[in-house]
């Protein structure tokens, strides 16, 4: 990335941070969209809201049941730099439904990390500059200097294990079905946030 770029590149981070929400407001406003039967995003049908109601019970259980270790807790306490986490989602993700109140739970572990969360229709021009292999997937995890806005690094839409099982399945079949999905449900149950907890704490040491 030449300056250029970069500075492009932290002009659209500022601008995003902007309208940017704190994760207890993201979880208010999904379980608001649950009452009304609605969604986020540009497209609002009735499948993205089952699965916007599918996401927040999710969440509600992932708020709960996730738990970090005491070796990975340290690593997390020792970091030192402040630094903003910037993380594009959308209510109706199934993979950010897992991911995101785990990189919350991590958030709160260190005063030095800021979580925001941003809607990825909204933030186009974001979403674009953090494209994941010329894709728009999420969530996509954008960790910035709080100071200077500089990227740091990025992560997502998936944990590692996640992502070697989705690209080992694509690689044999073409495209995901609806039994692999289900299979990768099963996994994220499994695994208890624990993956995307290791993979982010090798990112911050």
């Amino acid at each position: 990335m030449n300056v250029l770029e970069e500075q492009m590149t932290k002009d659209i981070i500022f601008e995003s941070l902007k309208t940017s929400m704190s994760y207890d407001q993201y979880r208010a406003l999904v379980s608001s969209l649950v009452e009304q039967k609605s969604t986020t995003g540009n497209e609002k049908s009735e499948a993205l809201t089952y699965y916007t109601l599918l996401s927040h019970s999710r969440m509600k259980r992932w708020d709960k049941v996730v738990k970090i270790n005491d070796e990975h807790q340290l690593k997390i306490k020792n970091y030192t730099k402040d630094v903003t986490w910037i993380v594009i989602t959308e209510s109706w993700c199934g993979d950010a439904a897992h991911v995101v109140p785990v990189l919350n739970k991590i958030a709160q572990e260190n005063e030095h990390i800021d979580l925001k969360l941003v809607l990825r229709d909204d933030n186009d021009d974001l979403m674009n500059a953090f494209l994941t292999k010329g894709s728009r997937s999420i969530p996509k995890l954008i960790s910035v200097d709080s100071g200077t806005n500089e990227v740091l690094f990025t992560y997502g839409p998936r944990p590692s294990v996640a992502t070697t099982m989705v690209e080992a399945f694509k690689a044999k079949h073409g495209k995901l079905t609806p039994e692999f999905k289900e299979e990768l449900q099963h996994w994220y149950n499994k695994d208890k946030g624990q993956t995307t907890i290791s993979d982010i704490v090798a990112l911050l040491n």
